[in-house]
């Protein structure tokens, strides 16, 4: 027998976090063939349930939930609490569904309007017709799943800082790597410092969702360079370096961190390499520094707010076109989470940053056809500080010596 205590609770967790969304009826659930993969984590659902039909679950602010599905799929919402209701036709579904909803008039769904955050934009514009057609104010479910998606226990911040910890250690062994092979006259590539990055991760028990990146000169001018085991670039003496790395520990709920940094293949980093480092480094540390300061005030910024303040460094020092992504993004169970991003260029993300919630800030200067640089730490957020694991961060650009023999 199914225990259900745990689904139970869980939605007593999601009735309360409606209630605390002002003037909220409730949220409603939805998916078909597993287009909504956040409904099923949010609701403990099993993500590999066979599911061919449109399912519904309705989780008012006050009252009983009300489940509605195919009648050939009666079990797909098993354990969860609340009335169970069944279709068959299209009319019938659409009838059925309305009745459900005939008390409310303000719902959340994994919906965002302009398609301003693409992670939570889940609900097709069909299904959104049918519900403005009852009548119903559909609002974006944004900060709710910030809350059941981004929020971090204690357990999941300890899995960070064991992956903080590796992949800093790693970034040392790296470089040391590169030093040793040209010293020994090993040749090496983009492609073979990432296979050694990867094994490294391996011997600490790390694990990734793809493979890290490591780019040279201009490839690092790309900021999703990846490179293949044909025609990567090779490392030489006097080259910059950028890698790109990120990881968790293997075991169920453990959470990611993510970090870049940057070398130059020589005793003597080159004065421009080094100028540009520092005008990512001071936007890096701008952007830590007001969300440390809003939050010691009780105050956490919105993600737009910080991307604003970091990217005003870079636009001061006249390097604003050549920093072309946003200055960070949230961190989970996926490198990528969905939490709030610091972005206030590829989107407005005007969620505020959580407490218990991680994300990243990752500034870059990218220039064409010569070289990139981009300095990369994880902040995370308690009720009343911001912390970066994985120390020390980056403060020079790293010169790579190659050991005389």
């Amino acid at each position: 027998m199914m225990d259900s205590s745990r689904f139970h609770a869980q939605v007593a967790r999601i009735q309360q976090a409606i209630r605390e969304q002002p003037g909220l009826d409730g949220w409603l659930f939805y998916d078909f063939r597993h287009l909504d993969p956040i409904a099923y984590r949010v609701l403990l659902l099993d993500p590999s349930l066979h599911v061919t039909r449109r399912w519904y679950y309705w989780v008012p602010a006050e009252g009983a939930p009300v489940k509605l599905q195919h009648r050939i799929e009666p079990h797909v919402l098993d354990g969860l609490p609340g009335e169970v209701r069944s279709y068959v036709s299209w009319r019938e579904q659409q009838e059925t569904l309305k009745a459900v909803l005939r008390s409310a008039t303000r719902i959340a769904m994994q919906y965002s309007p302009m398609n301003a955050i693409p992670y939570l934009s889940r609900v097709d514009a069909g299904t959104l017709d049918l519900l403005r057609s009852f009548g119903l104010e559909v609002v974006t479910s944004a900060d709710l799943v910030q809350q059941f998606e981004a929020v971090w226990d204690g357990a999941q911040l300890a899995s960070h800082q064991v992956a903080a910890e590796g992949l800093r250690a790693i970034v040392d062994e790296a470089f040391g790597f590169v030093g040793t092979s040209l010293a020994a006259g090993r040749p090496l590539t983009e492609y073979g410092l990432q296979q050694f990055i990867l094994s490294r991760m391996e011997a600490r028990d790390l694990v990734t969702s793809s493979a890290p990146i490591a780019a040279v000169n201009a490839h690092s001018a790309d900021p999703h360079y990846g490179p293949s085991a044909e025609g990567s670039a090779s490392i030489r003496p006097g080259d910059l370096v950028l890698i790109d790395l990120w990881a968790k520990q293997p075991g169920p709920r453990s959470v990611y961190a993510d970090i870049t940094w940057t070398g130059f293949v020589g005793q003597t980093v080159p004065a421009r390499h080094q100028d540009i480092f520092q005008i990512v480094r001071q936007a890096r540390d701008a952007a830590v520094t007001f969300v440390q300061s809003r939050v010691q005030e009780g105050v956490f910024p919105y993600g737009w707010e910080v991307d604003d303040v970091c990217r005003q460094v870079i636009q001061d020092a006249g390097y604003g076109k050549y920093f072309v992504h946003r200055t960070g993004h949230s961190i989970g169970e996926e490198v990528h989470g969905n939490g709030a991003n610091i972005d206030n260029l590829e989107t407005q993300d005007a969620r505020r940053l959580l407490p218990g919630t991680c994300f990243s800030i990752e500034p870059g200067i990218y220039l064409p056809e010569d070289f990139g640089i981009r300095s990369e730490l994880d902040v995370y957020l308690s009720s009343h500080s911001a912390v970066v694991y994985g120390q020390p961060v980056q403060t020079e650009l790293v010169a790579i010596s190659v050991p005389a023999q």
